[in-house]
């Protein structure tokens, strides 16, 4: 039976699909990796609940049927809560959504069954055509969890298959099912609980209203879902409702245990458990030192310790090599052409702005490598259980730590992920604290300012300060997260409490593959995302800087006329009093008391549209006038305070300029990213407020207190 993804020239001539599969199943059970395995695309795969947070959609063609593949958030049941589930359950639930499964195909890990299954039964008793894909059963075999397939088939009434996702094993099985189950959609499908035995007339009732014989779509009515009822029979089951008195949680309650009863007794039919195999012997035991209570933590910070200590080591040789590229491009580029403003504005504009960002994808590379190869091993859920008690203490849970660190790659996915969480309040209060991670965009400009500043000592062994001074501003990030949401807590008021339940993943050898696309794709989008905006105000930067008002650019050559070496403080009176220089000098007086110049000033206004602009911004206007080809960390050295004489950039106003980046709200897309996941412009607002404030206030007494 063949498959294959049609290419994106077709899907715009294609019509509506023949059939929709829905693929839907708990957190981690291994559906997008089913996804990208029937599809053959590339989404990202992670180790924790959460990680897909909107439904993903490829179009394929099984056999002769075109079809549309989607992979639903994770979930446990059919009562979403939180954002990502309530995606999910309208595309199951809602007849009338564009994405309504024809088939879905449910993928359960095998070792949990009775924990998947849950949702499965559910599924069943609404008469939807459903396949069961039990993923990884060799996996669970090994784990002594042994499972009758055909007797599990037989007591469901559906469809049961063995796949392997990760692997692509038992793919065309699942395909044949399919076919099979949406051909067979008409037959009369079994039930697995009958709620008219639990809930009486009222069921029969609903479905009255709703003119449709669904016993258990009338009870998920009644409960409040939305089962595409019209606005009439809503207002209808409401006030049936409230006349039975009926209290949701309580049905739901009571539907869940009489469920579980049905479900243990066909897994103690068609499962039976033996001695576990091999590695899952020791599964236990090596949970037991990572998620302990003091050793986890241990162990987590010399994981972040290493981490931090390679990306300065090991990007060191790459960096250099890339810019020695560029300074040879440069001059390349300087002598080749004539000299004029094309000339200028390539080397002094285009260049050191490209080049000044491209030099620190070696250390974005690294950082993002980490973090996937943590993903993929399954470690990332033990620090989610192991920081699960610490973040309850400032009013979050251990669903938050994964928008947290997620943030240290880039705050929009991880704002985006705390869909995941179910509480309001700690919804608001993790997207409030998340940009307070540091990001990869901050990364080069920690990176330039630790070198100007720290000295390559090594500590001990291989143990660098450098890597040291970068860990401590990641750590400096996470612990204000905490003292702010602590503050939240008490400020951000709800009476409902919300329960952190996951279920741990088996331990992986990492798929290479994965994380290496993983690091691609993450460099390819830091790149060009930030490429396109540095670019534009690398250009804009130029004509501000080359230019200026009046006369003054004629005076300043009139008034240095025959003196010697005047070429350097030509170019140095001229960006003063360009248009750039006017508006650094505008707003120089509100920063100085940070030891901020209007150079700097005016890299705070670019930064604005991302804060990796802060890079390209400081190349281009310190290549602007100066023909020789230096790097950037070279120029700011030479740098000198005209007050005192002296460098400028001295400790002092070192570690204010990355206190001030640590805590500054320095970035448009998060701001969008908020506004549109609160849909209210007050949280927004209320942020960058009050990161602006920390970012001003940190940085103004640390340059008083070292200066």
């Amino acid at each position: 039976m063949m498959m294959h993804v049609i290419l994106t020239s077709k899907l715009l001539t294609m019509k509506d699909s023949d059939i929709n599969i829905v693929l839907a199943g708990n957190p981690n059970s291994g559906k997008t990796t089913l996804f990208n395995s029937l599809t053959g695309l590339k989404q990202k795969v992670g180790n924790y609940p959460g990680i897909t947070v909107e439904k993903k959609t490829a179009k394929i063609v099984v056999n002769d049927f075109r079809s549309k593949l989607i992979d639903l958030p994770g979930i446990y049941s059919l009562y979403s809560k939180s954002i990502d589930e309530k995606v999910a359950q309208n595309v199951i639930c809602n007849s009338y959504d564009s994405d309504y499964a024809d088939v879905i195909v449910v993928i359960a890990d095998a070792s949990n069954l009775r924990r998947s299954i849950f949702l499965l039964t559910q599924i069943i008793d609404l008469k939807i055509p459903v396949v069961l894909a039990l993923n990884m059963i060799d996996v669970a075999s090994k784990k002594g969890v042994v499972i009758n397939i055909d007797q599990l088939s037989s007591e469901m009434g559906i469809k049961v298959v063995a796949i392997n996702a990760r692997k692509a094993r038992g793919l065309s099985k699942l395909k044949k099912a399919i076919i099979e189950t949406n051909e067979n959609a008409s037959n009369e499908t079994p039930t697995i609980l009958d709620v008219n035995d639990v809930f009486g007339k009222i069921i029969k009732v609903i479905n009255s209203i709703r003119n449709i014989n669904n016993d258990y779509a009338s009870f998920l009515s009644l409960c409040g879902y939305d089962m595409g009822n019209s606005i009439k029979q809503k207002v209808e089951i409401s006030i049936l409702s409230k006349n039975n008195e009926i209290i949701v949680e309580r049905l739901q309650a009571k539907e869940t245990v009489r469920r579980y009863k049905v479900i243990d007794k066909i897994i103690s039919i068609c499962v039976r458990n033996i001695e576990p195999k091999g590695k899952y012997k020791i599964t236990k035991i090596i949970d037991d030192i990572l998620i302990h209570p003091f050793f986890g933590y241990v162990i987590f910070l010399a994981i972040l310790f290493l981490m931090f200590q390679a990306v300065f080591l090991w990007s060191k040789y790459p960096m250099d090599l890339i810019e020695g590229f560029f300074m040879n491009l440069s001059i390349w580029v300087a002598e080749i052409l004539p000299s004029g403003v094309l000339n200028d504005l390539l080397v002094n504009g285009i260049l050191a702005g490209i080049g000044g960002i491209l030099v620190f994808i070696p250390q974005i590379a690294l950082l993002f490598a980490f973090i996937a190869f943590l993903e993929d091993t399954g470690y990332m859920a033990r620090v989610s259980f192991l920081t699960d008690k610490l973040l309850k203490g400032v009013g979050l849970n251990g669903r938050a730590i994964i928008p947290l660190l997620s943030g240290v790659g880039c705050a929009i996915p991880a704002i985006m992920s705390a869909r995941t969480i179910s509480s309001w309040k700690e919804r608001i209060i993790t997207i409030m604290v998340t940009p307070l991670m540091s990001c990869a965009a901050r990364l080069p400009v920690y990176s330039v300012i630790i070198n100007l500043i720290i000295p390559e000592n090594v500590i001990f062994g291989f143990i660098e300060l450098q890597g040291l001074v970068l860990m401590s501003f990641y750590l400096l990030g996470f612990i204000s997260a905490m003292l702010i949401a602590f503050i939240l807590k008490f400020i951000i008021n709800t009476s409902k409490k919300s329960f952190f339940i996951m279920e741990m993943p088996s331990y992986k050898i990492p798929d290479w593959k994965t994380v290496i696309y993983t690091i691609i794709e993450k460099v390819k989008i830091f790149f060009f995302d930030a490429g396109k905006i540095i670019v534009a105000i690398s250009v804009i930067l130029w004509l501000l800087s080359s230019y200026g008002p009046g006369n003054n650019f004629q005076e300043i050559e009139n008034r240095w006329v025959d003196k010697e070496n005047a070429g350097k403080y030509i170019a140095a009176e001229k960006l003063e009093y360009s248009y750039a220089g006017i508006i650094g000098k505008t707003i120089e007086p509100v920063i100085k008391p940070l030891g901020f110049d209007w150079k700097i000033g005016i890299s705070l206004i670019t930064s604005i549209a991302a804060r990796e602009a802060f890079v390209g911004t400081m190349s281009t206007i310190y290549s602007v006038g100066d023909d020789s080809v230096k790097t950037l960390e070279n120029r700011m050295k030479s740098e000198i305070n005209q007050e005192t004489g002296k460098a400028f950039y001295t400790t002092a106003v070192g570690i204010s300029l990355m206190l001030f980046y640590a805590f500054a709200m320095q970035c448009m897309s998060t701001i969008a990213i908020v506004y549109r996941e609160t849909n209210s412009i007050k949280w927004p607002v209320i942020q960058f407020l009050y990161l602006t404030f920390l970012a001003y206030l940190s940085s103004f007494l640390a340059y008083q207190i070292l200066s």
